[in-house]
C-alpha cells in the first residue's frame, strides 16, 4: 500500500464514478473502490456510513456537476454557437460516466430520478436557447437532446462524423425557422 494524503468524500465519489463507468453499478462497492484507490474499507467507512449512503452521495454529486450550466448568452449570435456546442459536445459532461448514468437509471429509482431531474434542466436550457434564436416549438429542443445522447451511443471510430452531423441537425433546424 502507497503512503498518500488522506482521501476526501470527492476522491472516493471519483473513483466511484471511474467504476461506475467501467463496470457499472455492482462496483459500487467498499471493498472494490478501496482496492483500486489502494486504501482500507476504513477510509470508506469514514466518510460513509454504508453503502447505500455512498450512493445516493454519488448521484448527488454527479447530479450536481451535470446540473451546473452555463447562463444562456443574450446575444442571438452566441445563442446559435452555444445552441451548436452542446449539441456536438453535449453539456461538458464526461460522456462515459453519463452513459453509465443512464445505463443505472434503467435500473435503480434513485439513478432514474437523478437523470430526470437533470434532462429536465437541460431540456429547459435547450429550450430558452432556441427561444433567443427564435425557435419556439418545444419538441425541437427534445429532439436535438435526443439526437445528442443517441450520436453517442454510435461508434464514430475517428470522431468527425457524428459531430457533424449533429452539426447538420442544427443547422436544418436553424433554416426552418
Amino acid at each position: 500500500m502507497s503512503k498518500r494524503s488522506r482521501l476526501s468524500p470527492d476522491d472516493w465519489l471519483r473513483a466511484g464514478l471511474d467504476a461506475l463507468s467501467a463496470s457499472g453499478p455492482e462496483a459500487l462497492k467498499a471493498e472494490a473502490l478501496a482496492r483500486n484507490l489502494e486504501t482500507t474499507k476504513g477510509s470508506f467507512y469514514w466518510h460513509f456510513p454504508d453503502v447505500p449512503a455512498y450512493r445516493k452521495a454519488l448521484l448527488q454529486f454527479w447530479g450536481s456537476e451535470a446540473a451546473n450550466l452555463e447562463e444562456t448568452p443574450d446575444d442571438r449570435q452566441a445563442a446559435v454557437s452555444r445552441l451548436h456546442e452542446i449539441v456536438r459536445n453535449g453539456f461538458g459532461e464526461d460522456r462515459a460516466a453519463e452513459g453509465a448514468m443512464r445505463a443505472w437509471a434503467r435500473t435503480d429509482a434513485a439513478a432514474a430520478e437523478t437523470m430526470a431531474e437533470i434532462d429536465a434542466a437541460r431540456l429547459a436550457q435547450l429550450q430558452e436557447l432556441l427561444v433567443k434564436i427564435g425557435v419556439t416549438n418545444p419538441a425541437i429542443a427534445r429532439l436535438l437532446y435526443a439526437a445528442q445522447i443517441g450520436m453517442g451511443q454510435i461508434s464514430d471510430d475517428d470522431q468527425t462524423e457524428g459531430p457533424a452531423a449533429l452539426d447538420t441537425l442544427v443547422d436544418l433546424v436553424l433554416a426552418l425557422r
